[in-house]
């Protein structure tokens, strides 16, 4: 195809986070879960069951806050109230900041499951927009294992730590609600944890006193437990938090889009690494409720592959080879559909 248009307890982990940088990882397909059903409910009361796998505090310093962060730079009421849970919209998690004994201050882990490694794989979001600062493997150096940290300015930064998978890189520019990663249980050589996201807001410098309390949809966290049901619903204004290019996965560009009235967007993506195509159909409307939505690609002289049902963000990805061939490709969210002709040849 040718471009033609355009758990609760888990690992505190301290301080100290050293500067090297790993390449985000490969192509990831999007979780199931994140589309299909209906969202969590809020809850209330006994926290999910606790997940063991406590190591000793790591006494390394933290060299990774800037010591030119200016706390001052932004009040602490007026930045701290726009973050809000790191999960996908309608989720209820339940976080705990007194499961482990590495904690030092407000850190919080994060399950949901009922069981230890129900959480695997699930998907995690950016608090807040910003600039990833940090993307690497760290658990030699102090445990984090696959560690994000996010700079949103002013001083404020959020960390993603022990991730399964990390999929932004450092330098990238990540909104509200974009996927970065997926909860996992990595963390230094040796230490078995269960899978649970361990989340930090830190302003300035000087841990663990820079560790502030998390802040969520202009809420503070219930320490040391409560459960919350995430309103981080795109940029803080109701939005779809997924993206195609989440969806489809790392080096997925977007080379075509069709509305599907108000109800959503079709997408047609390429990848030039593999030369595959991938199509994503993303919702604007019913969000959090599941309802008909569908994704079809056609590479000529090849069956079609579509991805139909009812789903509460998003249908696809539906992915497939077609270098030197054209394609057909479109989708349906609501009563509006898109049905392209062969395109996109070559």
């Amino acid at each position: 195809m040718r471009l033609n248009r355009v758990f609760i307890t888990g690992f505190a982990l301290l301080l100290g986070l050293a500067g090297g940088v790993a390449a985000a990882p490969g192509a990831v397909a999007a979780t199931p879960a994140a589309r299909a059903g209906a969202p969590a409910p809020t809850t209330t009361g006994t926290p999910a069951p606790t997940k063991t796998g406590i190591p000793a505090a790591d006494p390394t310093p933290d060299p990774a806050n800037d010591p030119a962060d200016d706390p001052a730079a932004v009040p602490p009421t007026l930045l701290a109230t726009n973050f809000q849970l790191p999960f996908p919209c309608g989720q209820a998690w339940t976080g705990n900041s007194s499961g482990s004994s590495a904690h030092q201050s407000w850190e919080i882990d994060f399950n949901r499951g009922s069981t230890a490694d129900a959480d695997l794989g699930d998907s995690v979001i950016a608090a807040a927009a910003g600039t990833v600062a940090i993307s690497a493997h760290q658990g030699s150096v102090n445990g984090f294992g696959n560690l994000v940290k996010i700079d949103h300015g002013g001083g404020w930064s959020t960390y993603y730590a022990h991730l399964n998978s990390r999929l932004v890189s450092a330098g990238a520019q990540v909104s509200q609600g974009q996927k970065i990663g997926t909860v996992g249980k990595t963390s230094r050589p040796g230490n078995n944890i269960s899978p649970h996201l361990h989340f930090e807001v830190r302003q300035g410098s000087g841990y663990p006193s820079n560790i502030r309390k998390a802040v969520f949809n202009g809420v503070t966290f219930g320490y040391p437990i409560q459960t919350v049901t995430s309103k981080n619903c795109g940029g803080g204004g109701g939005g779809n938090p997924h993206t195609p290019e989440s969806v489809c996965g790392s080096g997925y560009k977007v080379v075509d889009s069709a509305a599907l009235g108000s109800a959503g967007t079709a997408y047609l993506l390429y990848n030039g690494s593999n030369g595959y195509n991938c199509v994503a159909t993303i919702k604007k409307t019913s969000l959090g409720t599941a309802t008909a939505t569908s994704a079809y690609l056609e590479v000529q002289g090849r069956t079609r592959i579509t991805d139909a049902g009812n789903f509460t963000y998003y249908a696809g990805p539906v992915r497939a080879s077609a270098a030197g061939k054209c394609v057909k490709w479109g989708g349906k969210a609501g009563s509006s559909s898109y049905d392209s002709p062969f395109e996109h040849c070559g």
